[in-house]
């Protein structure tokens, strides 16, 4: 199972045509993607029209779902939050530090296109998936 971050999702629903994107629909069609709270909340609410709106809700609901926050994944993205602090790196979104917490604690990998998981990869061991561009194939 892997879990698709908001950018990932967001860039592929709009047609853009790039490694992450790719690997997401790989993975849509021969894996389970995870989505969760955030995730859903994150990505539904940018929807305007109506009808595009119940088909990303369709997507949403046909993958496997788990709470990102909850009390335990909320302390422990606090002090990830501020170990990254310490080291001078300050992350733009909390809710990428609660994804990032997330995965990282249930030992999941992440697709995404979003600099702010680029230090948590680096510093914090967060499992990023990316395609491999040589073979085409993750």
């Amino acid at each position: 199972m892997i879990v698709a971050d908001t950018s990932a999702w967001i860039d592929y629903v709009n047609g853009i045509i790039a490694p992450h994107t790719d690997l997401l629909d790989f993975e849509l069609m021969n894996n389970r993607i995870i989505t969760g709270d955030i995730i859903i909340t994150e990505f539904l609410q940018g929807f305007k029209n109506d009808g595009e709106y119940v088909k990303a809700k369709e997507i949403m609901e046909s993958l496997v779902y788990f709470d990102f926050v909850g009390h335990q994944n909320a302390y422990k993205a606090v002090e990830n939050y501020r170990m990254l602090r310490r080291r001078g790196i300050t992350i733009r979104k909390t809710i990428d530090v609660f994804i990032a917490t997330f995965c990282i604690e249930n030992d999941f990998p992440l697709i995404h296109n979003d600099r702010d998981f680029d230090p948590i990869e680096e510093i914090m061991g967060l499992q990023v998936r990316r395609l491999d561009l040589q073979l085409s194939i993750p």
